[in-house]
C-alpha cells in the first residue's frame, strides 16, 4: 500500500484543492470570529487560550495543532502532506484575515458573517478532505483513537472530545453562543454535501486477474478495490 497522501495521481488538482480548502477554512474561521455570535468547539478553545496567553488566534491554532499531532505518535497514525499543511496554513490565513476584517458592526451584518463562515467552513472541509492528502490533526486524533479501540463509537469519541474542548474554551473565555449551536447543527449536513462534491475520483488501473475480478480502481491514498466494489 502506498503512503498516505501520495502525489502520483493528479498532483496539480489535488495540491490546488488542498491549499484552496485550507485557505478557505482559515477565512471561514475569521468570519465566525468577527461575527461575535459563537464559534465551533475547537475555536472556542483556541480563542480562550489566545485571550489567556495574549498570543494571536492563528498562533494558538498552530500550536494546538502541533500538540495534537504529537498525540498521533502513540496512536501510530501517519500524517500526510495535508496534515502538516493543515497545522500551518490555517493559522496563518486566519490571522491575515482577522487583520483585514474590522470587529463589530450591526447585528444583521454579524449574522451574515456567521452564515457565510459556516457554509464556507463546510466547503473548505470538502475541499481539503476530498484532496486525499491526509486528515487534519484533530480529525486524525479521533479516528486514530477509534482505530486503536475498535469497540468505541466514533460518534461518541468525537462528542466527548468536542464537549471537552468546548467546556475548557468557555472556562478560558472563548465565545459560546448561537453560532456554536448553528455550527453544530449545520456542519454535518454541509460536510456530507461538499465532501462527495469535491472528492477526487479514484485512479483506474488494470486488475491482475481481469477475468475474475474485472478492472480495479486505486484510491489516491493507495487502496485498490475492484470496480464493482468501488461503485
Amino acid at each position: 500500500m502506498a503512503a498516505i497522501g501520495n502525489l502520483r495521481y493528479r498532483p496539480a488538482r489535488r495540491l490546488t484543492q488542498l491549499y484552496v480548502g485550507l485557505a478557505l477554512y482559515g477565512v471561514s474561521m475569521a468570519l465566525m470570529i468577527r461575527s461575535g455570535l459563537g464559534l465551533d468547539p475547537w475555536d472556542v478553545f483556541h480563542q480562550g487560550l489566545a485571550r489567556q496567553t495574549g498570543l494571536s488566534f492563528g498562533t494558538v491554532t498552530i500550536a494546538v495543532g502541533a500538540v495534537v499531532l504529537l498525540l498521533w505518535i502513540p496512536l501510530r497514525q501517519r500524517p500526510g502532506l495535508g496534515t502538516i499543511s493543515n497545522v500551518v496554513v490555517i493559522g496563518l490565513v486566519v490571522d491575515a484575515t482577522l487583520a483585514l476584517l474590522p470587529a463589530g458592526g450591526p447585528l444583521p451584518l454579524r449574522i451574515a458573517l456567521l452564515v457565510v463562515g459556516i457554509v464556507a467552513n463546510g466547503a473548505a472541509t470538502g475541499l481539503y478532505i476530498g484532496a486525499h492528502l491526509g486528515p487534519g490533526p484533530r480529525d486524525g486524533l479521533m479516528t486514530g483513537y477509534v482505530a486503536r479501540r475498535p469497540g468505541r463509537s466514533i460518534r461518541l469519541v468525537r462528542t466527548v472530545i468536542e464537549v471537552t474542548v468546548l467546556a475548557l474554551g468557555w472556562l478560558l473565555g472563548g465565545t459560546v453562543g448561537a453560532g456554536t449551536v448553528a455550527y453544530a447543527l449545520a456542519i454535518g449536513p454541509l460536510a456530507q454535501f461538499f465532501i462527495p462534491l469535491f472528492a477526487v475520483a479514484p485512479q483506474p488501473v488494470a486488475s491482475e486477474s481481469p477475468a475474475t475480478a474485472g478492472p480495479a480502481v486505486v484510491h489516491p491514498t493507495g487502496t485498490a478495490r475492484p470496480a464493482s466494489e468501488a461503485a
